[in-house]
């Protein structure tokens, strides 16, 4: 145990890794930037920028379509990355990756493309409440358009998935599950495997949504035993503008391609074309070629690190997030022990079952006034529903509070957390006592 604590702390130095992050060092009004936001957006390492740049200074080309040096280096660039991908979630062939604009993109792709080939009238649809906008409206829109049924698996009070309820709706109606591997506003991280077996059990195929798992934890499409895996670059040190859709390759020959044009056909006549192999057969027009290449530095600098150690480093602030959140709770207006209703937690308590999101409300505290509050502090945090509105209503409240943490945060910076939300709350403690 010893030995691998040690090998654990030299893996994630957290000092060097922080100045690989320029953004880190900017000061908001005079204090030093905390930024708890990563849930969002990651912040990008020099070695993103830098990869950013090098595109467009030395070998800006387009890729795949020509044989001049320019183009052969970005191609190479370009295809790199998406061979880092195929390893980084053990998939079994660089076929089956399709580059995207970001994950919403990638869950669209299959909704209809797969879903308008698939889907049929009494058909049903598994979700939950917890999905976010991006894996919840794409499939209302296809069960309005083709008579499809969607249902919602139930969740128990620390907010995880019912398991029972999985094992009783997951039946012979079922088309697909789709289902967040991590919530963006609770931290829950779902049960992905053993749903994914209820599913073929039924016949069924499940899609994940990987957006905020990929980035924090090793993932194994082969382990998770999904049929479609969708995540965002940005979310894991990348660039916007770049999302990836995997799915088991059988699945994505057998789907009609989604957008026609460029790079996607291989025979094109008056009246007919072929499609092109894959993955091209599902990436129409020229894609995004430097942000995918800078992918590639962010899955390099993940890999350096190793995704154990990110995972390993956020249980650990999760740990001291939680402890902090108990005292908070039980402190009101400095003078001992108050009402622990005062603040509200959400999600599972046992660290296990959670990444390191933390959404939280504060009495009567608005959390636009808290996220203010904070900033004011130099402190990023986000406020408001998350793109989780159906969640919100199930939590009863309009919106939370939410903190965020990656690789780059510290135990210091959450103890600055806590110290400005007890600021916030002798600001605007009037208001905060139910």
């Amino acid at each position: 145990m010893g030995s691998h604590t040690g090998e654990l702390k030299r893996m994630l130095d957290i000092n060097k890794i922080r100045q690989d992050f320029p953004i880190l060092s900017r000061e908001i009004d005079g204090k030093p930037l905390i930024y708890l936001d990563s849930a969002n957006t990651s912040q990008k390492p020099n070695q993103v920028i830098d990869a950013i740049v090098d595109y467009y200074k030395h070998y800006n080309s387009n890729v795949h379509r020509t044989i001049h040096k320019l183009s052969e280096e970005a191609t190479a660039a370009f295809e790199e990355t998406r061979e880092l991908i195929t390893d980084f979630i053990k998939a079994d062939s660089s076929q089956e990756i399709i580059f995207t604009a970001n994950a919403t993109a990638a869950i669209n792709l299959v909704a209809y493309s797969w879903g308008r080939a698939n889907i049929k009238a009494g058909d049903e649809i598994i979700l939950s409440p917890m999905e976010h906008h991006s894996n919840l409206v794409p499939w209302q829109m296809l069960a309005a358009e083709r008579g499809a049924k969607l249902l919602f698996l139930e969740l128990t009070d620390d907010g995880q998935i019912d398991m029972e309820t999985a094992k009783e709706w997951i039946g012979p109606r079922t088309k697909l599950v789709a289902i967040t591997h991590m919530s963006n506003v609770l931290g829950t991280i779902n049960p992905v495997a053993e749903l994914a077996k209820l599913a073929h059990a039924q016949g069924a195929l499940i899609l994940v949504d990987g957006a905020q798992s990929v980035p924090h934890m090793p993932i194994s499409v082969q382990e998770l035993g999904c049929d479609f895996l969708a995540f965002s670059l940005h979310k894991m040190l990348g660039p916007t503008g770049v999302g990836v859709l995997w799915a088991k390759r059988k699945i994505l020959e057998a789907m009609p391609p989604f957008l026609g044009g460029g790079s996607m056909i291989g025979v094109v006549k008056l009246t007919s074309f072929t499609t092109n192999e894959l993955p091209f057969k599902f990436e129409a027009g020229t894609p995004n070629i430097a942000d995918v290449i800078a992918s590639g530095a962010a899955i390099n600098y993940l890999n350096n690190i190793g995704m154990q150690a990110v995972r390993e480093h956020e249980i650990e602030l999760s740990k001291y997030a939680l402890q902090k959140f108990a005292e908070f709770a039980q402190y009101k207006n400095g003078n001992g022990a108050g009402s622990d209703d005062e603040l509200v937690l959400y999600g599972p308590r046992d660290v296990s079952k959670r990444g390191g999101v933390f959404s939280f409300n504060l009495g009567d505290i608005h959390p636009h006034d808290i996220g203010q509050i904070l900033s004011e502090e130099g402190i990023a945090i986000r406020a408001g529903h998350h793109c989780c509105q159906p969640l919100m209503r199930e939590l009863n409240v309009q919106s939370t509070a939410r903190a965020s943490f990656y690789l780059y945060n510290t135990k210091e910076e959450i103890d600055k957390l806590f110290s400005a939300l007890g600021h916030a709350r002798k600001v605007l403690g009037h208001v905060a006592i139910r």
